[in-house]
């Protein structure tokens, strides 16, 4: 994907937001899916959630921003295939706002086909079903973004 494909991507999501109604108790709610083992798609998810937080932060607004990670989007989230450690590691240390959520469905299966037990980096929590759950923080009024 090239520079301007990845600006036109993170326009499109700041577009959506500004014109997403706030929810009811006045925090903006964003979930991203990570579903792909791709570093690039790994970052612009990262690059999209740290421009929505400093955006909120900066007018003053809060914003609560969920990663969901299914599929081969799970290696985002595993100590030991992250491309992405780092990033992760900062953003668990610096960004408060922003959850981790693995899909246990996946962890189970990886776990299955690999023979080993899968650990996630620090402050990744587990859900039962990664799609599932993308559909209920849609109906909890959750902007949903695929970047």
């Amino acid at each position: 994907m090239g520079m301007f494909s990845r600006l036109a991507v993170a326009a499109s999501a700041l577009l959506m937001l500004g014109s997403a109604v706030l929810a009811g108790d006045g925090i903006h709610k964003l979930a991203l899916q990570i579903s792909d083992n791709d570093p690039q798609k790994m970052n612009t998810v990262l690059n999209v959630a740290s421009n929505v937080a400093r955006h909120y932060s900066e007018i003053g607004e809060e914003a609560d921003i969920k990663i969901v990670a299914f599929n081969a989007g799970l290696h985002m989230f595993r100590a030991d295939t992250s491309p992405v450690s780092d990033r992760m590691k900062s953003f668990v240390e610096s960004m408060p706002n922003v959850a981790f959520e693995a899909c246990d469905n996946t962890r189970q299966a990886m776990a299955r086909n690999e023979g080993k037990d899968i650990e996630f980096l620090e402050g990744v929590e587990v859900v039962p079903a990664g799609a599932v759950t993308l559909m209920e923080l849609d109906e909890d009024g959750y902007t949903i973004l695929r970047p």
